[in-house]
């Protein structure tokens, strides 16, 4: 830690903001990730068994309970399409774009800030090389030849440790950006898969379950 606090402290004035940004970058992989791999995980398989299984006991109601109480942004995207099942086909199209407008830029939300943060800790480590380097260079100009070398020297650690340290905050950035981005696409495409596979089981099977679609409505948009 004692060397840490060292190359920090060499790393002169643009070591702050760079620290600031990585404190962001693990602000928002920690919400991602908890966001996108316990939030909006609704146990896809579990729910899409127990959802047939109630459609299939032409419990509709019921179903609709069960994707209400589910919390989760698949839960959600179903409910809206179901409730519109005695509706035509359009509204209840409609109805799941409209959740489905709703639920996904929330899943999608921040993650596509931390390439952005990449780029900006990586130009201002450079920012902070480039500083170093000037400072260095003007303070050897008006030096003695006894103190040009330790000058020198201090000018560099600074412009190196600034070039680091805004790496060791870029790449980590870069390399989560691509876990969660992935992540969110997988989430997004179950959803979507899900959501489809539920209401369809009911549009074409309407007859069965003894859902009429409302004459006013047929046709409709």
């Amino acid at each position: 830690m004692d060397s840490i606090a060292e190359h920090f402290h060499e790393g002169g004035a643009f070591m702050y903001p760079i620290a600031a940004l990585g404190l962001l970058v693990l602000a928002i992989v920690a919400e991602r990730t908890w966001f996108l791999y316990f939030k909006t995980s609704s146990k896809r398989d579990l729910f899409l068994a127990r959802m047939r299984s109630l459609i299939l006991e032409r419990n509709v109601g019921k179903a609709v309970q069960f994707a209400n109480q589910e919390e989760s942004p698949l839960g959600r995207i179903v409910k809206a399409g179901l409730v519109k099942v005695n509706r035509s086909d359009d509204h209840v199209q409609a109805a799941m774009d409209e959740a489905a407008l709703e639920e996904i830029p929330r899943i999608e939300r921040r993650t596509g800030f931390l390439p952005m943060l990449s780029n900006v800790a990586t130009l201002m480590g450079l920012l902070g090389t480039i500083s170093g380097l000037i400072q260095s260079f003007a303070a050897v100009s008006d030096a003695d030849a006894a103190t040009k070398a330790t000058l020198l020297s201090k000018g560099i650690s600074e412009a190196m440790n600034c070039t680091a340290f805004g790496l060791i905050v870029a790449i980590p950035a870069l390399v989560f950006y691509a876990f969660l981005q992935s992540r969110t696409q997988r989430v997004i495409d179950d959803i979507n898969a899900a959501a489809v596979s539920i209401v369809n089981l009911v549009v074409l099977n309407r007859d069965k379950l003894g859902i009429a679609v409302e004459p006013d409505q047929r046709g409709g948009a």
